[in-house]
């Protein structure tokens, strides 16, 4: 069995802090710390991490034990969305596991979490049985500063946990979902309403592409914006298509594409896509990749 999480903590600016997140993850048996990065504009960072059922619900345990002593949201400042100091946990299934399991464990994770650090927990994706709390921007709309008057409101109580938010913590989403690729577009210009028309143009809420969720941000300490995207389903909306897109719709603007970035892991496929498509190449294959060609030789052996 092995299920990735990527918790998402509203920290990116102590690197001293993100580092002890990181530790309490290495320090726990059946569970591998395979990424972090973190991003000070957004004051975010993000941990993928992968193991059995058991080891992943001890290392996210462990890892909001730190957060929620660590990070105060009432002084938190970033510029990416966040209700939670602990913001976000999914767990999505990789081999020998099923949804449905992924599912059972984010409802097992948000009973505890509740239960120990009095963080009210929301589910959602396919961990969700509210269909208006499916979506993340839904559910974290409003943010922490919005969250005490939400969770007043008819039919925004917890799925697990108190129904005023943590005082420093806010709340958290806990969910089950399929692998998603974070990829950001930063533009040469600092004009923010030109990354946010983009973002509009592009994702799914707004009439773009049906597995796109975006959002154009400034990068302050660099001069310049970004339009910040999931990438929900990459083989029905692929990476270099979303690319092409943004680089277009800059044009119309006078704007070119400074660099983009992948926040995290991306699956193989996802960036073979992309060399499929700039380099034209006919008839192409996975197993003409070197490495799963051996790979695949290995598990014949």
């Amino acid at each position: 069995m092995v299920i990735e999480c990527v918790p998402n903590i509203s920290e990116g600016r102590r690197p001293e802090i993100v580092a002890a997140m990181a530790d309490v993850i290495r320090a726990v048996d059946g569970v591998h710390l395979l990424d972090h990065s973190s991003d000070a504009s957004h004051n975010r960072s993000v941990f993928t991490l992968a193991g059995d059922a058991a080891g992943v619900e001890r290392a996210v345990l462990a890892l909001f034990e730190r957060a929620v002593a660590d990070v105060d949201l009432q002084t938190h400042r970033g510029e990416h969305p966040r209700m939670g100091a602990v913001d976000v946990v999914p767990f999505v299934p990789i081999e020998g596991v099923t949804m449905a399991e992924c599912v059972a464990l984010a409802r097992k994770v948000g009973a505890a979490v509740a239960d120990r650090f009095k963080v009210p927990v929301y589910l959602y994706e396919e961990a969700s049985s509210h269909p208006g709390r499916k979506n993340l921007e839904d559910i974290r709309r409003g943010e922490f500063e919005g969250l005490a008057a939400k969770m007043a409101t008819e039919g925004w109580a917890p799925d697990f946990g108190p129904a005023a938010p943590h005082p420093s913590a806010g709340a958290t989403a806990i969910g089950a979902r399929m692998a998603l690729i974070a990829y950001n577009i930063n533009l040469a210009t600092d004009r923010l309403d030109v990354a946010k028309k983009i973002a509009a143009a592009i994702r799914q809420s707004s009439g773009g592409y049906r597995f796109v969720k975006a959002m154009g941000i400034p990068l302050e300490a660099r001069g310049i914006v970004q339009v910040s995207m999931n990438l929900t389903n990459y083989e029905k909306t692929p990476i270099f298509r979303v690319f092409e897109t943004v680089k277009r719709e800059a044009a119309r603007y006078g704007v070119a594409v400074l660099e983009s970035e992948i926040v995290g892991l991306v699956p193989s496929a996802a960036l073979g896509a992309a060399a499929e498509f700039y380099l034209q190449i006919a008839g192409f294959k996975a197993d003409q990749v070197l490495e799963n060609k051996l790979r695949s030789s290995e598990s014949e052996v």
